[in-house]
């Protein structure tokens, strides 16, 4: 249970984060600054949003336990980093920052026609929604371990901290209250790791070599079997398309490149966030190692699972049947359940503030993008009357307190879907796999039109399916990591050959591909700002 300290420690960090938000409420001077922070952000502040936009409490705690109860080939899947940032800065950037927009969803328009616009952004709501639902679900596991209290309680407490600041104070305290929660993630996980080495007779090389001895350092998997969970090229090419998806297609990336100052400075922060991802996700991974070879030197300190889905430590087992193995849904609070048992306070209270940090950040900068997306690609289009920008605002405002709801209640019933690593892979696949092959078939392809375009989706989507739930008709299903590059290129094969058979797209439009970006000059005139 928590000390007072510990409590002290959380309630003090909560504050903070809406202290922050009402502060930004008086700087807001309209829609731009409460969608777009007047795109006026210092461009290492917007690698730090980046980064910590694409890391919640999903990272902190689904990393640790990946490589605990398997090994550290998912690590290959961070390397496809190297493949996903020079496309998203040299290919895609320019455009998104060139058409001068709100959303990224208004190119498909300018290049397909409305239909790809709605359903784009469509396919957008629909896969962050149940991914917030993940990201409060994830501190609430850590809430559960801590404090006792129930699920329902520990997500409410998230999705309403994050719903209320994020309202309150617009993209400016989105973009700030990042910086925070990516320091008080950073330091919680290094505090973690560096309590699990010195707990560990020998530190770092023992605790090394006892995970050795089990396989769990093991990440070269060349097999070309897709049926195998993770392999290296599953990892860097469905790895690429997940992380393609969050920078290219996700209006919660694209909304923070639009804040930075220029271009220039967009892409110097994408640069900066490369060169800060690999250490710091491979910090957590590592925790997840460090931590197995200390259970393996205290194997009655490892923790099992009850019938009743408790995790208790081994030495505190006590009835007549040997104890479980954590299951799915217990697997995910391995990093709280050592923080509580091992660690002095106020370092349980620190956790629950990093879990949460991490969490809201997500969740406020995926409420403001849902917020943007529906007002934006929803309303009003090209040469259509809008309603007046205090309107919007208001709108804004609104929406931003229903998706915040809706994600909140979505997190009591999202721990169905499996780890909270395999889940977030599979709805980014589901839902942002197609929408990834619509981008790279806009931007690549000058022939491919609107209905090609849908055609695409159709069958790529189906393609996503076939491979998320194949194991209810394959014998061995295939792995998790293969259902975005299996929806991408469907949809951009599919829809290149289909626009084949429908006539060619106007000069105009041929004009927004990569090969004659810088030639167009385009500008959009929608609903672009300023």
């Amino acid at each position: 249970m928590l000390s007072t300290l510990d409590v002290g420690v959380f309630g003090f960090y909560m504050l903070l984060l809406v202290g922050i938000g009402v502060y930004f409420t008086r700087q807001q001077k309209g829609l731009k600054s409460y969608l777009l922070a007047d795109q006026n952000i210092h461009w290492i502040i917007v690698a730090i949003s980046v980064l910590a936009a694409l890391f919640s409490g999903i990272s902190y705690l689904g990393a640790p336990a990946e490589t605990y109860y398997n090994d550290l080939s998912y690590l290959w899947v961070v390397v496809s980093f190297f493949i996903a940032t020079p496309i998203t800065t040299l290919v895609f950037l320019p455009f998104f920052r060139r058409l001068n927009l709100y959303t990224a969803y208004e190119y498909l328009e300018r290049r397909f026609d409305r239909r790809l616009r709605w359903l784009a952004s469509g396919l957008f709501i629909v896969r962050v929604t149940f991914y917030l639902a993940l990201a409060v679900y994830a501190p609430a596991l850590a809430i559960m371990e801590i404090t006792g209290w129930p699920l329902w309680l520990s997500a409410s407490l998230t999705g309403l901290a994050a719903t209320l600041y994020t309202t309150l104070g617009g993209m400016k305290a989105v973009i700030w209250t990042d910086s925070l929660q990516f320091l008080v993630l950073c330091g919680g996980i290094v505090l973690i790791l560096a309590f699990a080495i010195a707990g560990v007779p020998g530190g770092l090389p023992a605790a090394w070599h006892l995970a050795a001895e089990k396989g769990k350092i093991e990440f070269i998997h060349l097999d070309l079997d897709p049926t195998v969970r993770v392999t290296v090229w599953a990892a860097l090419l469905g790895g690429a398309c997940n992380n393609l998806v969050q920078m290219v297609t996700d209006q919660i990336s694209v909304q923070r490149y639009l804040t930075a100052k220029s271009l220039e400075e967009c892409q110097r922060a994408l640069w900066f966030k490369l060169g800060v991802t690999l250490p710091l996700v491979g910090t957590f991974y590592l925790t997840g190692t460090v931590l197995f070879g200390y259970y393996q030197a205290y194997p009655d300190r490892e923790p099992v699972a009850t019938a009743k889905g408790h995790v208790v430590a081994r030495a505190e087992w006590k009835d007549s049947e040997p104890p479980k193995p954590l299951g799915d849904k217990e697997r995910d609070r391995l990093l709280p359940f050592f923080v509580v048992r091992h660690l002095p306070s106020p370092l349980p209270g620190l956790l629950i503030a990093a879990v949460f940090g991490a969490t809201m950040a997500v969740v406020s900068a995926g409420i403001n993008a849902l917020a943007t997306a529906t007002l934006m690609d929803f309303g009003p289009g090209a040469g259509e009357p809008r309603p007046s920008e205090r309107r919007q605002f208001l709108q804004a405002r609104a929406l931003t307190v229903v998706f915040g709801g809706l994600a909140t209640a979505l997190a009591l019933v999202v721990g169905m879907l499996g780890t909270l690593v395999e889940a977030t892979v599979q709805i980014m696949g589901l839902f942002g796999g197609p929408l990834l092959g619509i981008f790279f078939l806009g931007v690549l392809s000058r022939r491919a039109n609107g209905n090609g375009a849908l055609v695409g989706v159709a069958v790529g989507a189906v393609a996503g399916i076939l491979v998320a739930f194949s194991r209810f008709f394959l014998p061995k299903p295939i792995s998790f990591l293969w259902t975005a590059f299996a929806a991408a290129g469907t949809t951009f094969v599919v829809g290149w050959v289909s626009s084949l058979l429908f006539p060619a797209p106007p000069p105009s439009a041929q004009e927004l591909v990569f090969w004659k970006g810088e030639q167009s000059g385009f500008q959009s005139q929608s609903t672009a700002p300023g």
